[in-house]
């Protein structure tokens, strides 16, 4: 048996999440994020010696570094509170100040990048109507806006041309169709870029650097993700990249690099080239992890990126392009915690009831084996769509420390692994997909090292709903059961939708249902309308502000299963939405986590008295 140390949800959660990073126009310091404080917050970091200096203090919103200004002393910031999803641009200055760029209460605004010089840059609000984005550009030293696009068809931004002239948007129909649209600012005419027969998406990536060159990811007749670019003014294409996996493309501001991206292993691999030469640049290889969230300096002579793995939440390195060096300067998980008591996942397989291999990933705590068997959790991802991939995930982790193996399933449905993977799951989403969830319980009872008795499923958002379903439809098959604000009625789901997700309504009519002509179908598939079959244990913790799956499906299930006596914890968090970004909110949620398990999959009570009398003076619960 392998010796390991048992750390606190308090000893996890002081890990730093580190996102973004905008490079100073001196290129001296980068603007970053980070929850170090408990919640998101703004901070400079020094590229000499590596210091941060914190530059917000929020102890309630979340506010996200974006862009530098030209002056170098202003940087621009998105803010949001209380879990709305209501984005807002705002001007940090030096003294701590903001001047908010979003006008109104209810309106979300989306940054979309800058001019090659910084003097303007580019967002789009749905200021005009809640259901699209209307594009703009703003003066950088006066803050004056002009609008360059109106939308009235609900299109996704792609990208702006480096010479300002064109506007690339993206028509999603389905996850399996969409074309691109070419909007030229200087005659305002919009015209369909790509088309295509049958399955098949085109999504814009980046213009080259003269502004003649649209390069843009297909699928079309094949299965996955491949790099095309397409020449503005004939519309001829030209394949740049393709691989047996999804390959992403992008160009970095002064058009010397370019960086191909791929979707292998459950990680992202990046490979960064000199475009003109070809010459393959050699950054430092990280077996067993992926690069992700890199940013060129305006210059082309930096790059910033973040190293990722399960037992890496995310280390930031620098690349100097013209020195050929590589240093790391920010370190994200807590000295508190051994990386060696961590685990990494192994990509397995399992044949579900069809015989398709289901890829999944697998954490097996140290000290399990045949002789001392563990409980486990089958951890389902949301979707439609979604991956789970080989990066830490501090709750993940915290239960494998805690001695819970877990295993989570990349279902039908599931992207990264092909269009024909991903299809798999239309019109079928409480049926096969939960199936996959099934047989994964299954393949987990059958390891040597697991006690059969004691596996439970859990999932968050679309991964809760299958969650709900699992008890509901199969409920013999799991001991217990974890929902984060999982659907419970599809029909009120699919007609409560944020407007701006209108582009998306057709792709989740096609995978779950359409509600004025398939209500029968969805109430029949809904957890809400079967909860008196719901026998085992079940958590349900649900954000009030969710604008995704609305607070009252999780009240309402819950209500359900007390009116028949059922087993049903409920916790409810008033300053969250689709998901928990406080970090206050996440440790008492993995508090309630552990508490239930040990209680009621381990079965150990005496172990959990502490963690329930903790549970139970808190504010959140709703018995």
């Amino acid at each position: 048996m392998l010796h390991r140390n048992v750390y606190t949800i308090e000893q996890f959660m002081r890990t730093r999440k580190v996102i973004g990073g905008a490079f100073s126009p001196d290129e001296k310091s980068l603007a970053f994020t980070t929850n170090a404080t408990g919640v998101f917050n703004v901070y400079r970091l020094s590229l000499r010696d590596g210091s941060a200096e914190q530059l917000t203090a929020s102890s309630t919103e979340n506010i996200y570094a974006l862009s530098y200004f030209p002056d170098g002393k202003r940087i621009l910031v998105s803010r949001e509170g209380g879990g709305h999803e209501n984005y807002r641009l705002s001007v940090l200055d030096p003294a701590g100040h903001f001047t908010d760029l979003t006008p109104g209460e209810k309106v979300a605004a989306r940054f979309l990048g800058t001019t090659p010089d910084g003097a303007a840059f580019y967002c789009a609000t749905n200021e005009r109507g809640r259901h699209c984005f209307d594009i703009y550009k703003l003066n950088s030293e006066t803050l004056e806006r002009e609008l360059l696009f109106t939308d009235s068809n609900g299109y996704d931004f792609g990208c702006i041309s480096r010479d300002g002239r064109y506007i690339a948007l993206d028509e999603p129909r389905t996850r399996e169709n969409s074309n691109i649209f070419l909007y030229d600012i200087t005659t305002r005419e919009l015209r369909q870029l790509t088309s295509h027969e049958g399955e098949a998406c085109f999504w814009a990536s980046c213009f080259d650097s003269e502004s003649k060159y649209l390069y843009c990811r297909t699928n079309e007749n094949s299965d996955f993700f491949r790099v095309e670019r397409i020449e503005l003014e004939t519309g001829r294409t030209e394949l740049v990249v393709k691989d047996e996996c999804d390959c992403y493309y992008s160009i970095s501001p002064a058009g010397k690099y370019q960086a191909i991206t791929r979707d292998r292993d459950s990680f992202f691999q990046v490979d960064v080239s000199c475009v003109e030469s070809g010459e393959q640049i050699a950054l430092p290889s990280f077996p067993g992890e992926g690069i992700a969230g890199f940013n060129f300096s305006r210059s082309d002579r930096l790059l910033g990126f973040y190293v990722k793995g399960d037992r890496r939440p995310g280390d930031l390195y620098i690349y100097d392009f013209s020195a050929r060096t590589v240093r790391k300067l920010a370190n994200s998980l807590t000295p508190d915690i051994d990386p060696d008591d961590l685990v990494d996942s192994q990509i397995v397989s399992y044949r579900s009831f069809d015989a398709l291999e289901i890829p999944s990933l697998l954490w097996r705590p140290h000290d399990a084996s045949p002789t001392n068997k563990v409980p486990a959790l089958v951890y389902v991802h949301g979707g439609p769509g979604g991956q789970t991939r080989k990066e830490f995930n501090a709750t993940i982790q915290f239960l494998v420390n805690q001695g819970y193996a877990v295993l989570a399933p990349n279902y039908r449905g599931s992207s990264g692994y092909g269009k024909t993977f991903q299809a798999l799951d239309n019109g079928n989403h409480a049926q096969e997909p939960l199936r996959d969830c099934i047989e994964a319980g299954r393949y987990l009872a059958s390891l040597d090292y697991v006690e059969h008795s004691q596996v439970g499923i859990m999932g968050a958002s679309y991964g809760g709903f299958l969650t709900l379903s699992a008890l509901t439809f199969y409920p013999r098959e799991f001991a217990v059961g974890i929902d984060l604000f999982g659907p419970t009625n599809w029909q009120h789901t699919l007609e409560s939708f944020p407007p701006y997700w209108k582009s998306s309504l057709e792709d989740f009519y096609r995978k779950v249902g359409d509600p004025t002509t398939d209500s029968k179908m969805l109430r029949k598939i809904s957890p809400l309308f079967h909860a008196d079959a719901i026998v085992k244990p079940l958590l349900v913790l649900q954000g009030a502000n969710d604008p995704r799956v609305l607070r009252s499906e999780s009240d309402e299930i819950v209500e359900a299963i007390r009116k028949k006596n059922g087993i049903v914890e409920y916790v409810v968090f008033d300053d969250e939405g689709h998901g928990f970004t406080k970090k206050s909110n996440q440790i008492y949620a993995c508090r309630r986590i552990l508490s239930f398990l040990d209680r009621y999959l381990k079965g150990d009570r005496k172990t959990t008295e502490q963690c329930v009398a903790y549970a139970v003076s808190q504010t959140h619960d709703n018995y």
